[in-house]
């Protein structure tokens, strides 16, 4: 199977981290430092796995076993968009707030889930809770065919195209312009977030950004999940998924491409190749994967965000981090656990859903909240000296 060697090599200054119990290792330039050790304590922390589940792999897996889904009532939304498509959001209003009563002026936060998620997934519904316990709104950007709504085009979503993202930060924007809006991505929702940044710049309508998990080189991540235990516990299930959502909407996919051989798909990459590569217009895969992959557009990005990607995430190896990119960016600080595999970061004998993970989550949109204009001057700042 054809890859890009230059995409899958370690960055040049790579240090392999030392897969071991402690305090995580945080990338960033110094003002960016100062801030979060300041305003976001957290990322001092030692953090120390479940030692029955600390590899990357037990972490995934562990984590999904022992979810809970707390009781959310969205309120839903959906959206048109100019191709003839529909984009589904879940609103989180929390108007019994104590903490910010005006609704116009209410932090709100946009959340985008991982490949195949919706506003329903565990990790989405308790990040929910914990936002609303803060006294935020939430807003759960559903992508197309994932909803609840019906598939109005031929093409769902890729990590690459951000068009419909952009229309949903849009909107909601414009329903609150007074209010400050932080968003927050998980997995494939990760890196859609980095790629909409990168590609807004000063456009962007957000303060601030957090990224969990995110994978960064999307071909390290593929060649990750094609070893064979990654194949057995991940890929095949994820395919699965995407397999059934094509099928689902068969008739609306038909018009254009080729359902049946779509269907015929093994693995991700198998997918990307027969659906999402073409129906968003990529000559191949591999265009699509170096068109997806936010690792080498850390030099776009202006609006603060903090990155949480554990070393031993099988969907996002240690390798694939852009740490020599963010030790100088004025924006970007990459949070880097040895262990937490993905979206995993379980901790004590018995884990809880006050993890690691959530608590990064509570602190930083505080501090993002709370302390605005001094993470915009950080950032303006450091831009400038990189500009002069």
């Amino acid at each position: 199977m054809h890859r890009d060697s230059h995409l899958q090599s370690p960055p040049s200054g790579w240090t392999p981290l030392v897969l071991g119990i402690g305090r995580p290792r945080l990338v960033c330039s110094g003002p960016l430092r100062q801030f979060l050790e300041s305003h976001c304590p957290v990322v001092m922390e030692k953090f120390c796995p479940t030692f029955w589940c600390s590899g990357g792999r037990l972490q995934t897996i562990v984590r999904v076993i022992l979810a809970s889904k707390p009781h959310v009532s969205y309120r839903n939304e959906v959206l048109r968009t100019e191709d003839g498509g529909q984009i589904s959001l879940d609103w989180m209003d929390n108007d019994e707030s104590p903490h910010f009563p005006d609704p116009a002026s209410r932090p709100t936060i946009i959340l985008l889930p991982g490949l195949t998620g919706n506003s329903h997934q565990s990790y989405i519904l308790h990040l929910v809770r914990r936002a609303t316990s803060d006294g935020y709104r939430c807003v759960v950007f559903n992508n197309r065919g994932f909803g609840g709504e019906k598939l109005l085009t031929p093409r769902t979503f890729c990590a690459a195209n951000t068009d419909d993202l952009a229309r949903g930060i849009d909107h909601v924007h414009s329903c609150l312009p007074a209010a400050p809006l932080v968003a927050v991505g998980v997995s494939l929702g990760g890196m859609m977030l980095l790629n909409y940044m990168a590609t807004t710049g000063h456009r962007s309508r957000l303060c601030a950004a957090l990224v969990f998990s995110a994978p960064w080189n999307v071909f390290v991540s593929t060649a990750s999940l094609e070893q064979p235990l990654n194949y057995l516990l991940f890929n095949h299930s994820l395919a699965t998924t995407l397999r059934t959502t094509v099928n689902k909407f068969r008739d609306v996919i038909g018009r254009d491409l080729d359902v049946d051989a779509i269907l015929q798909s093994r693995s991700i990459r198998e997918f990307d190749e027969r659906y999402t590569s073409i129906v968003f217009g990529y000559g191949s895969c591999d265009d699509y994967y170096r068109a997806a992959s936010p690792h080498d557009k850390l030099r776009t990005i202006t609006t603060p965000v903090l990155c949480l990607n554990a070393a031993d995430d099988p969907f996002s190896p240690g390798e694939a981090l852009p740490l020599d990119d963010a030790s100088s960016h004025p924006s970007v600080a990459l949070l880097v656990p040895a262990h937490g595999g993905h979206i995993g970061f379980l901790e004590g004998l018995f884990p809880s859903d006050n993890r690691y993970m959530n608590r990064v989550f509570s602190q930083f949109l505080g501090a993002a909240f709370q302390q605005c204009d001094e993470l915009r001057n950080i950032t303006k700042n450091g831009l400038n000296n990189l500009l002069n």
